[in-house]
């Protein structure tokens, strides 16, 4: 732990992508909020979002927002997750129940920083540092095409494991 505690003050320090890996219930959100208090960032907002607890169809919107009438109901502008932590940090959790049609644009958004809100028609650039997490072996998850192999690479710059607390 004493390893992790160290590479996560050291990560803090950049801006680099972080991937955390591990089982459920062993910290990967606390590492993640400790990845952002002791940044640069931490002045700004730290955004949670659980991609597995969000239905696969409501996520999108969540993470980029719509304009007003883009669909029924749409009745007004909606910032999404990712403008709404400019400046700061993105916590995407269970990031390998994504919909693969989403990590495309998840991808697209990590190349650029830059998306459109569902019914827009303008790019919006934003700031926001990527901290995501999954407690599956997502490596199997590439290798069998569940989750994009190009996708993993661009979110695990900085790969931080939490060994599970039957091993602590």
């Amino acid at each position: 732990m004493q390893e992790i505690f160290g590479m996560i003050k050291m990560v803090a320090k950049s801006n680099a992508t972080v991937l955390i890996t591990g089982d459920s219930g062993t910290g990967k959100e606390l590492v993640a909020q400790a990845i952002h208090s002791l940044s640069t960032r931490s002045k700004k907002k730290f955004l949670d979002i659980n991609c597995g607890a969000i239905p696969r169809e409501l996520l999108e919107n969540e993470l980029f927002g719509h304009e007003r009438g883009a669909y029924t109901g749409a009745d007004k502008r909606y910032v999404g997750s990712c403008e709404r932590a400019d400046g700061g940090t993105l916590f995407l959790d269970e990031i390998s129940e994504m919909d693969p049609l989403l990590q495309v644009k998840l991808l697209r958004f990590l190349q650029e920083r830059t998306f459109m809100r569902v019914g827009g028609n303008d790019p919006i650039t934003v700031d926001v540092r990527i901290v995501a997490a999954t407690n599956r072996e997502i490596l199997k998850d590439v290798k069998s095409g569940a989750f994009r192999e190009d996708l993993y690479y661009r979110l695990n710059v900085v790969p931080i494991h939490i060994p599970p607390l039957r091993e602590r």
